[in-house]
This record gives C-alpha cells, sequence and structure tokens, in this order.
C-alpha cells in the first residue's frame, strides 16, 4: 500500500523536470494525479507515461499566473477525481539574468507572475476548497534562492523569498482546518533549467557542483519524494516550513 492510496493530487509545471518526476512520485503513492502545465505538449507526454503504468491521471493546461485557470485547474481535478487532497504548487521560470540596475520591466513582471501570483493563485483556489472539504496539504515549490540571494537573479529571488512568506502566512490561516502548507527549497537540480543554463560551458556545472558540500547536484526525484512525503500522514505535525533540500548548500 502507498502512502497516499486513494488521494488526488495536483502537480503544477508537471510536463517536465521537477514537476514530472513528482507527477510521477505521486502516482506511486496511490494517488490519482492531475497534470497541470502550459505546455500541453510535455503534460500530455507525462498522462501518457503514467498511463502506460496503470496510475490514474489527467492533463489540464492552465498558465497558473492567471486566477481563472487556477480556479479551472481545482474544477478540473473534482470533475476527474471527485476530491482534491495534496497539491504540489511547482510551476515556475527562471527568467534572464541581468544585474539589479538593468532589470528590466517585462522580466521582472514575468517572473513575478508566473513564481509568486501563480503560486498566490493556486494555493488560493486550493485552500478555499480543501478549507471546506475536510483538510489537506499543500506543498509549494521555493528554492534555496528563497532562503539566500544570488547575483543577477532579483526577480527570481524575491519571487521564491516571497513564496517562502507565502507558504508561512497560508499556514498560520488554515491550520485549524486541517490544512497543511510547506515549501520546498531545491538546491540546484538536473533539470531542463540547469541544462539550459550549463549546456555552452561544462566548466560551469563543474563549479555549480563543486559549491554544494556533497559535491553534485541533486536529482529530481529527490525532491519529488520530498513533496510525497509532506503530503503523507507522515508529515502530520509538519507545517509552515521551508525544507531545503539541497545537499548541503544553505549550510555552509
Amino acid at each position: 500500500m502507498g502512502s497516499l492510496d486513494g488521494r488526488v493530487a495536483i502537480v503544477t509545471g508537471a510536463g517536465s523536470g521537477i514537476g514530472r518526476a513528482a507527477a510521477f512520485a505521486f502516482a506511486a503513492a496511490g494517488a490519482s494525479v492531475l497534470v497541470v502545465d502550459v505546455n500541453d505538449e510535455h503534460g500530455e507526454q507525462t498522462v501518457k507515461q503514467l498511463e502506460a503504468d496503470g496510475c490514474r491521471a489527467a492533463y489540464h493546461h492552465a498558465d497558473v499566473s492567471r486566477p481563472q485557470d487556477a480556479d479551472a485547474m481545482v474544477a478540473a481535478a473534482l470533475e476527474q477525481f471527485g476530491r482534491l487532497d495534496c497539491a504540489f504548487n511547482n510551476a515556475g521560470i527562471e527568467g534572464e539574468p541581468a544585474p539589479f540596475a538593468n532589470f528590466a520591466d517585462d522580466a521582472w513582471d514575468r517572473v513575478i507572475a508566473v513564481n509568486l501570483t501563480g503560486v498566490f493563485n493556486c494555493l488560493r483556489a486550493e485552500l478555499a476548497h480543501m478549507s471546506a472539504n475536510g483538510g489537506g496539504s499543500i506543498v509549494n515549490t521555493a528554492s534555496i534562492a528563497g532562503l539566500v540571494g544570488f547575483p543577477g537573479s532579483a526577480a527570481y529571488v524575491a519571487s521564491k523569498h516571497a513564496v517562502v512568506g507565502l507558504t508561512k502566512a497560508a499556514a498560520l490561516d488554515y491550520a485549524k482546518q486541517g490544512v497543511r502548507v510547506n515549501a520546498l527549497c531545491p538546491g540546484v537540480i538536473d533539470t531542463d533549467m540547469i541544462r539550459r543554463a550549463t549546456e555552452q560551458s561544462p566548466q560551469l556545472l563543474a563549479q555549480v557542483e563543486a559549491a554544494h558540500p556533497m559535491g553534485r547536484i541533486g536529482r529530481p526525484e529527490e525532491v519529488a519524494d520530498y513533496a510525497v512525503w509532506l503530503c503523507s500522514d507522515e508529515a502530520s505535525f509538519v507545517t509552515g516550513q521551508a525544507i531545503a533540500v539541497d545537499g548541503g548548500y544553505t549550510t555552509q
């Protein structure tokens, strides 16, 4: 038996990277999964792979920066599976790096819209349902950039610090209604995001690996497993936490 048998989970950004790994991890734990992404091809591919493994899954297109899309996402989970118990608000973008004074308005607006407002939109829709229907568990993807700063990444760092703050505020607002809200703060993880940054520079990858005390970057599955644990009864007394999954990076 799995730790999430009979439950229903939403995973945003599930078309690739940590989100796709999480969709498989939630399904392996026994949950039915609503795969949410803005890239239909990638999201539908995730669902096909889940269904080939005998899992219950469905795809839903959503741009989480739009509040109506977040509301429709929750409605889709209820329509497809009849309930909603867990959510992993993982969708995010890195944006283009730039020195602070040169950061373009549109670049700032887009990162904040997806990484911060997107999490807010999803949280609001999920909390409204869960608080009225017996509780649940929500996990937000922040980053080590939500715990420490990085140069050239003003919007990303600001958005991820804010996700940690949103997580704490929501956890306090809904603890008595049986909804737990936590955040994961991954270090550098082997996803398309890091590959884009390092594909032209193997030296950069070596530097990033060396910056983590464990001497490597993380795997998407290592973050996904934590998300499943936080949504399980094993984490029943954990809420409002920002948990680093970073190979020791933030202990330095």
